[in-house]
């Protein structure tokens, strides 16, 4: 009796012990499976624009001809991991949340609408006597870090991206696109000033200027460069919002109806001539690749790039 009472509290106590354990273990296997399923999907569907296909393919494949094409292969190594790791978060990203413009691929390969690409001729022809040691750099930025994405509160971050921000800071998505995103917020960037046509105008006649903000509103009513307002800027330091004529217009239109580089602009008018001013180029949400790689040059790390632009965000896999 005193044996068969002893062997039931042996397996009472371990069975007590293995049940809590059992479900820890399941638990975090469960998370674990739950964080990595995306990374060990390895293939990406792809809509080549000019040839009018979709094909599967590697997706740090994808992504060597994505970072050769985003950004110069000359930049710091720790830019261009920051840069892959930026681009590979944007390509699930777009697995997650497929695009009505290609339901049959996750991303294309048109750099107004996804991200742009070089093919491995293209490189070449672009890199000429360097593009073996650019292919081999840019290469081992992109499978370094392969696997790694930038998550938020667990959910893969749309992680976009710009050439250079045009007065020393990024911009709030809202600002830009009017979606309140957490991690896309207005953050401190430096080193932009010293990219290639950083600085640029473009000039149009008055009555030019007119005619193009009066296709887009017809009830606008501009008689002398009195009826251009003063601006209204974001935290980043573009133009929000402009009063011209009675009609008020964001900076992002502005910068469409007459093809600027960014919406951080003046405008410097007479009855004859209207120039604009423009610092920086893209719409200056997310990451500042000229800013990366300044970050870079001072020895931070492509972690340090990426959380410093894509606050509250954390590196998948790291």
């Amino acid at each position: 009796m005193i044996k068969r009472f002893f062997v039931a509290t042996v397996f009472f106590v371990i069975t007590a012990m293995l049940i809590p354990f059992s479900v820890f273990l399941f638990s975090n296997l469960q998370k674990n499976e739950e964080e990595s399923s995306r990374i060990k999907t390895n293939q990406i569907s792809v809509y080549f624009k000019d040839e009018g296909k979709t094909r599967s393919m590697d997706i740090e494949e994808y992504l060597c001809g994505v970072v050769a094409a985003e950004m110069p292969a000359e930049f710091e190594t720790e830019a261009l991991k920051a840069q892959a790791v930026a681009a590979r978060s944007y390509a699930f990203y777009r697995q997650e949340n497929p695009s009505p413009e290609h339901p049959d691929a996750a991303v294309c390969t048109d750099f107004a609408h996804c991200k742009a690409y070089k093919t491995q001729e293209e490189q070449a022809s672009l890199w000429k006597e360097k593009r073996e040691e650019y292919s081999k750099k840019i290469s081992d930025a992109v499978y370094d870090t392969a696997g790694e994405i930038i998550t938020y509160n667990g959910d893969v971050a749309m992680a976009v991206f710009h050439s250079q921000a045009g007065s020393g800071r990024t911009e709030n998505s809202k600002d830009v696109w009017g979606g309140d995103v957490p991690y896309l917020i207005s953050v401190e960037s430096h080193g932009e000033e010293s990219a290639p046509n950083f600085y640029s105008t473009q000039s149009v006649s008055f009555g030019e200027f007119r005619e193009k903000l009066a296709s887009v509103k017809p009830n606008i009513k501009i008689e002398t460069f009195a009826d251009i307002a003063a601006p209204t800027l974001s935290e980043g330091g573009s133009v929000k919002s402009i009063i011209i004529g009675g009609e008020e217009f964001s900076g992002k239109e502005i910068r469409s109806i007459f093809a600027l580089r960014s919406s951080c602009f003046k405008i410097i008018a007479d009855n004859e001539k209207v120039t604009f001013e423009v610092t920086g180029y893209g719409h200056g949400v997310g990451m500042s690749q000229y800013g990366a790689n300044t970050m870079a040059k001072e020895g931070y790390s492509y972690i340090d790039i990426l959380t410093h632009y894509y606050t509250g965000t954390k590196i998948s896999g790291v």
